[in-house]
């Protein structure tokens, strides 16, 4: 009888130490109308369609607009979460392809002004999701707010979205400067969103570069040019993801390119010293001190 319980509990904590990876995105950019949300959901809907197990968190707590452009009806969401009303498994909606989407709310500004302790709760929550996700993209609000910081911190790679636009450029670098030297993140992948051509867009990403080599200690990698396409906004209009309403667009496909490229970025085993998503899944945790323990 003490073997057979002995064996059980080494069979469960295999299955707790053999966890499932979510690979979390967070798409930021600094300037607000760089095209954030249009890439991330149409990263979201392209590996949806591949039969990922997708999931986008709108972290744009005040302005929220995930859901609008999906044309969802949404009843509750973050905020309803902060205020202990329901539980983050409550607010869930269904998206295309059977991606998930957690919405935030719209218009209200004590979501907007949450403390530290608080950003560490939800990034938390995350943790108690019976969800099983393969990829999990944060959709986060413009400018460098507490907010923007910790889902950038909390994430496994950081998505620059930058516009050939002196401000998009300005703001993009700032964020990049405070994130690398208070937070230590000193990896982004930079897509070049709304440009004429593929040289527009290195030459946008070099501008770039310029700037971060020269004062900074971090490191951007190209990783998609998006082609300005009037089939956005008209898909915008149509409330559905420019890869849906129009996948043989210029847009279209530089955006299923890119899903696919996110999908072959390595998962990290183990948390890399920043807050993460789904921490629990990552960690085994020893009863005897009540510590979290890597693999």
């Amino acid at each position: 009888m003490i073997e057979s319980t002995m064996q059980d509990q080494a069979s469960g904590l295999r299955r707790l130490r053999t966890p499932t990876r979510t690979k979390v995105i967070t798409v930021t950019g600094g300037k607000g109308g760089v095209g954030k949300t249009n890439i991330t959901l149409g990263m979201a809907a392209s590996m949806a369609k591949l039969g990922k197990k997708v999931m986008v968190l709108d972290a744009d707590l005040g302005l929220a607009n995930v859901d609008v452009l999906l044309g969802l009806r949404v009843g509750k969401n973050l905020s309803h979460v902060m205020q202990g009303v329901c539980d983050l498994k409550d607010i869930i909606v269904e998206g295309p392809h059977g991606m998930k989407i957690v919405p935030a709310s719209s218009g209200m500004r004590g979501m907007t002004e949450l403390t530290q302790a608080q950003h560490a709760g939800l990034i938390r929550a995350f943790g108690t999701l019976d969800e099983d996700v393969d990829v999990l993209i944060v959709d986060t609000a413009a400018g460098i707010s507490d907010m923007v910081l910790s889902f950038s911190r909390a994430a496994q790679d950081v998505l620059m979205v930058v516009c050939d636009e002196p401000t998009s450029i300005t703001d993009a670098y700032a964020l990049i400067k405070l994130l690398s030297r208070e937070h230590g993140v000193t990896r982004f992948k930079v897509v070049a969103n709304m440009v004429r051509s593929y040289r527009e867009g290195r030459d946008l990403f070099t501008k770039l570069t310029r700037v971060t080599e020269r004062f900074l200690n971090a490191n951007l990698e190209l990783v998609a040019c998006v082609p300005i396409d009037e089939r956005v906004r008209q898909s915008v209009r149509k409330q559905k993801v420019v890869v849906d309403a129009f996948p043989r667009s210029p847009a279209a496909l530089a955006m299923t390119a890119l899903a696919n490229k996110a999908l072959t970025w390595p998962v990290p085993y183990s948390p890399s010293g920043h807050l993460e998503f789904f921490v629990e899944r990552l960690l085994v945790k020893d009863d005897s001190t009540g510590e979290y323990l890597s693999e």
